[in-house]
């Protein structure tokens, strides 16, 4: 029964609560709790398929590097190689053989996901090998060579201030305010 309970959460199946008697008393997880739970059985069963099999105790930063390699496979982003006549073009007029790849965006949300994952799954912050040095190098890598490769030039956003004075935008004053109770 429980390797249902897998299958069809790994699936993204639904089940009702009376399906699962011992669940009815909890609230139905977030959607990101769902994914943050998909995410850590797929990349345990990653260690699991490595030769040799590979313990979730023993994972370091380079295990979970090799998994965001291996998740470019699956990856939809076109990125365009150095070569390419398309190179640096944001809407390229024709198809080419780049390579599909994970979307940096993709990439930073799923290390998010598994880096909380793992702590609550009673890993130490310490020791997590998603708050790696190099996992946080590899993205930053990612994003510049995607950025470059669609002529998109990454520029950090500012913060904007927490409290801005309401007197320095007259454009405001002539704006209808619609408020939610």
């Amino acid at each position: 029964m429980s390797s249902e309970r897998g299958k069809d959460f790994a699936e993204g199946s639904s089940t009702s609560p009376t399906d699962h008697p011992h669940q009815q008393s909890s609230p139905t997880p977030s959607r990101y709790e769902s994914q943050k739970r998909r995410d850590w059985n797929t990349f345990g069963q990653y260690l699991k398929n490595q030769r040799p099999p590979v313990a979730l105790s023993q994972c370091n930063c380079n295990h979970v590097l090799d998994f965001l390699r291996y998740l470019d496979q699956f990856g939809k982003t076109k990125v365009h190689l150095q070569g390419c006549m398309f190179f640096g073009q944001p809407e390229p007029p024709a198809p080419c053989t780049c390579p599909l790849r994970q979307a940096w965006g993709s990439l930073d949300a799923l290390i998010g996901r598994l880096r909380a994952a793992y702590e609550e799954n009673g890993g130490s912050p310490e020791t997590n090998p998603f708050a790696s040095g190099a996992i946080r190098v590899y993205l930053r890598e990612v994003r510049e060579c995607q950025a470059k490769a669609r002529g998109i030039p990454y520029k950090k956003k500012k913060k904007k201030p927490t409290n801005p004075s309401k007197g320095n935008d007259q454009s405001s004053s002539s704006s209808t305010t619609i408020q939610f109770s």
